[in-house]
Order: structure tokens, then sequence, then C-alpha cells
């Protein structure tokens, strides 16, 4: 995640404020000193910085605070509520209602053309909308055959024109389509340039002002830094920025431009871009991603993540199985595969509090793992896979060949299985009586 190195530079300044027994002037500029470092070295304008480090100041030295909280959960509490502050207080959603229309906009290189895409999907899936896409730039062929290859990649319809370069022409024949054909979501996918230029500005007005879209969403790269408030306050000059979209949130970009560019332009982030896969855009939540940030794990994210990956029929039917005491080692690798649609592991745990990070090798371990998990079920018999007890030697080694592993590795799946029905029979009681242990 983008803000990695500053969640964990302000997760040790949590911690050292936790070894206290009580703040004094001392160690509160101690700490102070050391949050302003960390939000400068992660390129949060200085201005943001210098209100934010004097907004946790003020706070922190509120008696009130100090009677009920130890300094550990004080520093918290404030950190949390200046960051969501900071990134916007409440959740800006879209503004959809009877046919609307979006009009992208962004530099060249930003990922606009996949973030519509993406956007398409999100409101297909979530909010079983019926969007049209549609290539409004006419200067790049590679850009219209790329939006083609997205829309067929998630069954939404593009509308285009290679022909033709009169750009509101094609918007405005595109939303009488939309009306003729029974869309109700039209996302204009407009041209970018590597730098603002009037030329650029005035093609998007001219759009503007004959579409009257209900969202103008700029999309601002993570990695391009503070260059973004410029870009943002750029746009949002010349036309009515409704909503930002960062993409590439993802990767190790230092964060300080998100974490910016809503108190300096005032322009809400409605999503965020955390992955190149058409499904990896999430809704942003302010207070869910200063609870990221400082540590504190997102729980919303992963229940949604979960209700929107897995088959909760699918799911029911394996636990019932578990608990008859029927679960195969196919159940297992359904299970298992389930699991893995909700992402990578290292951006799951980052979701659950207090769990522990992993590194890169050690998600790369556990995804080889899970091949060969995959590669030895399926080089058993149906007979070996309900009942796993008519394993004995000779059999292993014939699975073990038949899927380019060893017998150890057919002995960890075994095992692996073994602890999973033995999970579930001390779960059984509880789940009986419709309670669980926890």
């Amino acid at each position: 995640m983008a803000f990695e190195q500053l969640s964990d530079k302000l997760q040790a300044v949590m911690k050292k404020v936790r070894g206290q027994s009580r703040l004094t002037e001392e160690n509160m500029e101690e700490m102070l000193k050391e949050i302003r470092m960390s939000l400068l070295e992660a390129d949060v304008n200085y201005k943001v910085v210098k209100e934010f480090v004097n907004n946790v100041k003020e706070k922190s030295i509120g008696q009130d605070v100090l009677k009920t909280l130890s300094p550990g959960q004080m520093i918290l509490k404030i950190m949390k509520e200046e960051l969501v502050a900071l990134l916007g207080e409440e959740n800006d959603t879209l503004n959809i209602s009877g046919l609307t229309s979006i009009m992208m906009v962004g530099l060249q290189g930003s990922g606009k053309t996949t973030t519509a895409s993406k956007i398409a999907y999100l409101m297909k899936k979530k909010n079983n909308k019926r969007p049209l896409l549609v290539a409004c730039d006419v200067y790049r062929p590679a850009a219209i055959d790329q939006l083609i290859t997205l829309g067929k990649s998630i069954d939404v319809e593009v509308f285009y024109d290679k022909e033709s370069k009169d750009v509101v022409n094609i918007a405005t024949r595109a939303l009488a389509y939309a009306r003729e054909n029974g869309f109700d979501l039209v996302i204009l996918d407009t041209a970018g340039r590597l730098q603002v230029d009037e030329e650029l500005m005035d093609e998007l007005k001219n759009v503007n002002s004959v579409i009257k879209p209900k969202e103008v969403l700029l999309v601002v790269d993570a990695m391009s830094g503070q260059d973004s408030v410029n870009v943002a306050k750029a746009f949002n000059d010349k036309l009515r920025i409704t909503g930002l979209v960062m993409s590439k949130l993802d990767g190790d970009a230092r964060g300080g431009a998100a974490l910016s560019i809503k108190h300096l332009t005032g322009i809400p982030i409605k999503f965020s871009g955390m992955g190149e896969k058409i499904e990896d855009l999430e809704v942003f939540y302010p207070e869910r991603m200063a609870e990221r940030i400082l540590g504190m794990g997102d729980m919303l994210t992963l229940v949604e993540k979960a209700q929107e990956a897995i088959d909760e029929k699918e799911a029911k039917k394996t636990v019932n199985k578990m608990m008859n005491g029927n679960f195969t080692l196919d159940d297992m690798l359904s299970q298992m595969q389930q699991m893995n649609k909700l992402g990578s592991m290292k951006g799951l745990m980052k979701l659950i509090p207090g769990m522990p990070k992993i590194t890169d090798e050690q998600e790369k371990e556990a995804n080889e793992q899970m091949k060969k998990t995959k590669a030895i079920i399926s080089s058993m018999t149906m007979e070996e896979r309900k009942d796993p007890k008519i394993l004995k030697a000779s059999r292993k080694i014939r699975i073990a060949k038949g899927s380019g592993t060893q017998a150890s590795d057919v002995n960890r799946v075994l095992n692996q299985y073994e602890k999973m029905k033995e999970m579930m029979k001390q779960l059984k009681p509880y789940m009986k009586n419709g309670k669980m242990p926890f």
C-alpha cells in the first residue's frame, strides 16, 4: 500500500507513547517531531503537516481527554481524528439518479481508461447499473482499442467512432444511444495529455457544457506525489471536478498526495485504485483509510470483500458437510480457492487488526503452497479425495510424481486437511446452539 512506510513510522511513534505512563512537555515534543518527519518523508504538503501537528498538539494537552484515556489511547484517537479530517471526514458517493453521465478526466498515464472500466464494473456489480463506456480519446487509437478490450472483459458495451475527431459529437450521440437502448449510466473516457494545456481544457469544457455530466471525476496517479495537487487545482479551475480517483495506491508511492489533496483543493476522494485487476477499485472511506494507516485494521472492508467474493451457498454447503463429517479434500480445496478470491494475503493481513506483517517472500511461498495443494489434490482419484485414509505410501508416491511434488508435500496437505476437520469438531457444539466461541 502507498502508506506502508508512513504507517510503519506512525505505528512506531504510537508504540513509544504507549510505553509512557504520562505525557510530559518533553516526550510530547519528541513525539510531535517524529510525526512531523514521518509526514514530510511521506511527501505530505508542508502546510498540511504544520497544521496537522499543531492540531494534534493542541488536542493532546486537553485535560478532559487525559482523565479518561492512557497516553497511547489518547494519541491514537487524536491521530485518527486528524487523519480523517485530512482525508475528508465522510465518504462522498457518486451522484447517480436516472440516466447518469460520468466524465473521466486526467493526464495521460494516470490510469484513466482502466479506471473508467473499473467504475463500470463496480456499478454493474454492486449497484445493478447498465453502463455504457464511451471512447472519447480520439487522438490515440490504442486508447479506443484498450477500452473495447476492457469492455469485453466485463461484458459492458463500448460506444466509439474511429473515423470521427469530433469529441462533442461522439459524446452527444453516445448519450442519445444510451437513452434509446435502456442504459442508465454513461461513462465518458476523455483524452489526456502529458501535461495540462489549453487545448485539452477547451475540449473538456466543450464536452462538459454540452453533456452536463452529473459527475466529473479526475483520475490522479498516487505515484506523482505533490504534482497531483497542482494537477487537481488546474483541472478544477477550468472544470467543476466533483471527485477524485487516486490510482495506483497499491504501489510503493509515499502516499502524501492522498493526505494533502482533499485538504488543499476541497475535492473529495471518491475511489482508490488498489491494483491492476478490473475488480481492484475501492470506494474511498476516509475513516477506514485512517485506521489502516494507524495499524488499526479495516474489518468492514474485509467483510465486504468476503461478501462479494465468497459464494454463500457453496460456503454453507461446505460447512454443513464439515459438521456432518462428510468433508472431503475437494471441499478443502474449494474453501481455499474461495479465500483466495479475497485478494493477496499481504493485503488481507493489513485489514485485520493486530495481525503481523508478512514479507513478499512469505506471500510468494504461501502462493506456491496453494499451487502445490491444488496440483496434489488434482492428482488424486475421486475415491482418494473422498477418503484420504486409503492413501498409503505407494499411493502418495504416485500422487507426488503426478503433481510434480514430493511425498512430504502430500503429507503436508493431508495434515492440513486433518487439522481443518479437527477444528470443525471443536466448533460443532457451539454452532449447533447458534453460538460461536468468541
